[in-house]
């Protein structure tokens, strides 16, 4: 008899109730899922959790008082931050930077890669991939330290050069005009090499029967980097593109603190050093972790659109 109060026809199975197929499943792959706890548990543990404050973000925080006794202010501190004078300038200094990071730095990537498959000697391959790689291990500390060294005002190896030799006083640390290209000129020497990994292990993965069949039809080497080699590491170049378009709020923190002075704030002054200095040395909590929840959203809006576009566009996203 069913649930109806009908009989069920003779040889059929009743259908199984939701509940009972996901128990059953559950039970089937008992292990599977409690190999997976530990990794749910980290999430929600250090992820999801720590997300209680971003009510930070709608209070007026105070340490005596905690999270909960905190005053309610709901979009008070969205307001002081949209009505700061310092607001379009951060907000230019930072979009300015990740797309000079995005057009700059990722295509050096792909270049490299594509240099590196065509190399055939293997031993100079890996001279050529540990130089490329090894500026990536070292620290934003280290890095400004053997920029300073070079480029010191009056004291560098560079800027003494250029006075003795008369051409006069060289000011790159401290100029406006030199600022940003020094930013973008470090990150691409200290990040391409690692970033060729990523195109190197999808150059590996596409089928070299496609080459050969290519090279049987007549096709040289452009006609396959064309129509085999740039189509084989396209999704992967996509996929890195939606990613760094959801960080483009960012604009590497940790860089731009180090080498940024107060000559160059017109210019290098980002959404998170004001963070920094409004949240850390401040001690003002509430309006910077708005700044945070404001950032969130919009990089969330950017990866939605871009990987959206990229399905219209290719057929491919993130998911």
């Amino acid at each position: 008899m069913d649930k109806n109060g009908g009989t069920l026809a003779r040889g059929k199975i009743a259908p199984k109730l939701p509940s009972q197929r996901i128990w059953k499943t559950l039970v089937r792959y008992r292990l599977l899922y409690l190999m997976l706890i530990p990794g749910v548990a980290y999430y929600i543990v250090y992820h999801y959790f720590p997300m209680i404050g971003l009510l930070i973000a709608f209070k007026q925080y105070n340490l005596m008082s905690g999270i909960w006794g905190s005053k309610w202010v709901g979009f008070d501190n969205f307001r002081t931050i949209f009505a700061s004078p310092d607001f379009p300038l951060l907000m230019k200094n930072t979009l300015l930077l990740s797309l000079y990071r995005i057009v700059f730095n990722m295509l050096p990537d792909v270049l490299l890669a594509l240099i590196l498959n065509e190399i055939r000697s293997q031993w100079f391959k890996r001279i050529v991939q540990t130089i490329t790689y090894g500026p990536y291990f070292l620290s934003w500390i280290i890095v400004y330290g053997l920029v300073f060294s070079f480029f010191a005002p009056g004291a560098g190896l560079f800027t003494t050069l250029f006075r003795d030799w008369g051409w006069g006083n060289m000011d790159v640390l401290t100029n406006s005009d030199y600022f940003r290209t020094m930013l973008i000129t470090t990150d691409l020497w200290k990040s391409t090499g690692f970033g060729a990994i990523i195109y190197l292990a999808a150059l590996g993965s596409i089928n070299h029967e496609l080459y050969e069949a290519a090279v049987v039809d007549g096709a040289g080497r452009w006609r396959l980097l064309w129509h085999i080699t740039l189509p084989g590491i396209r999704q992967v170049f996509i996929l890195l593109l939606i990613l760094r378009i959801g960080h483009i709020m960012d604009a590497g923190f940790e860089q731009v603190y180090i080498f940024l002075n107060a000559r160059v704030y017109d210019v290098g002054d980002i959404l998170d050093t004001w963070i920094f200095r409004r949240g850390i040395e401040q001690m003002e909590f509430s309006v910077p972790a708005a700044m945070g929840v404001f950032k969130s959203v919009i990089g969330l809006v950017l990866v939605l659109g871009a990987n959206k576009l990229a399905k219209k566009v290719d057929g491919s996203g993130i998911w």
